[in-house]
């Protein structure tokens, strides 16, 4: 796990002032520490009958269907407003700087899928929860929300299910 944290590269006032960035392109880049790291979180959930993986917009898309290949599960896209062209349900949430809003097709899942959210990073948990409130809306069993990064002094982590959070990598 060292070394797969020693390739995220630490960008230090962006998006502002104040701010440690954690930048994952140097580990998506890195072709072996890509597919180790995939593996490493797929291992999770090999025989959890698992349907769907949710993926969170952005950087949730790489990681998320690169683990639902490997699973061989479908991948349900969560997308800012108006990026999806069916009816949707949409949830918003705050920020630190403000507020947010994520949307799901309504005809996401079946009552009682399986599903894995997966993103990049959990910071204040602030967009996985919005995320978590879809999920269940639909009906979904959430077996566990999945993120590359961690940073834990954000306490992201106790706005999520309880006991159904994995990180690969805590900063």
């Amino acid at each position: 796990m060292d070394i797969l944290k020693q390739i995220i590269r630490d960008i230090p006032d962006f998006p502002r002032k104040g701010v440690l960035f954690k930048d994952i392109t140097t580990l998506l880049s890195d072709g072996k520490s890509f597919h180790r790291m995939i593996d490493l979180i797929a291992h999770r959930y090999l025989g959890q009958h698992i349907e769907q993986i949710v993926v969170v917009e952005a950087r949730g898309f790489i990681l998320g269907s690169a683990l639902a290949y490997k699973l061989g599960t479908g991948v349900t896209l969560v997308r800012k407003p108006g990026k999806l062209p069916f009816k949707t349900r949409s949830k918003t949430y705050e920020l630190e700087y403000g507020s947010d809003t994520l949307e799901i097709h309504e005809d996401a899942f079946q009552p009682g899928d399986r599903v894995v959210i997966a993103d990049d990073l959990l910071a204040t948990g602030g967009t996985v929860s919005a995320v978590v409130d879809l999920v269940e809306e639909l009906g979904a069993e959430i077996i566990e929300c999945t993120f590359l990064a961690e940073i834990k002094e954000l306490g992201g982590r106790k706005r999520l299910p309880a006991e159904k959070v994995f990180s690969l990598l805590q900063f």
